[in-house]
């Protein structure tokens, strides 16, 4: 069953908005699968940036190309795109707003999304 996250659409970030506090991420957060986590890195033009991580496995390299386009086929749909970092067995996903440097709740829809696709 898709969760209510998954169910909304992204919405596209115009800027002049600041990223999401800790206070605003924990609720949204506590919404997705456990995999995803926060991870903080320096940035050279916001300086210190959060997003959202996680990795899937899979048996072979073959599925996990297959799943590395078919969230690329939903970045395009909902014009949110992620990084994406592909090894034999492994799907790395990172996903934050990059207009902004930092995290919006359409991050935390994305993600949603790409559990919805990839785990069902």
């Amino acid at each position: 069953m898709k969760s209510e996250l998954a169910q909304r659409e992204c919405i596209p970030c115009r800027g002049g908005v600041p990223p999401l506090g800790d206070e605003q991420i924990a609720p949204l957060l506590a919404q997705l699968d456990p995999a995803w986590h926060i991870v903080e890195r320096p940035d050279e033009k916001h300086g210190t940036l959060k997003l959202l991580a996680r990795t899937y496995v899979f048996v072979n390299f073959n599925e996990t190309m297959e799943a590395a386009r078919r969230i690329g086929a939903l970045a395009e749909e909902q014009q949110h795109h992620p990084d994406l970092h592909v090894a034999w067995g492994r799907l790395g996903v990172e996903i934050w707003t990059h207009k902004i440097g930092g995290l919006t709740e359409s991050d935390f829809v994305f993600a949603a999304k790409c559990d919805a696709l990839i785990l069902a």
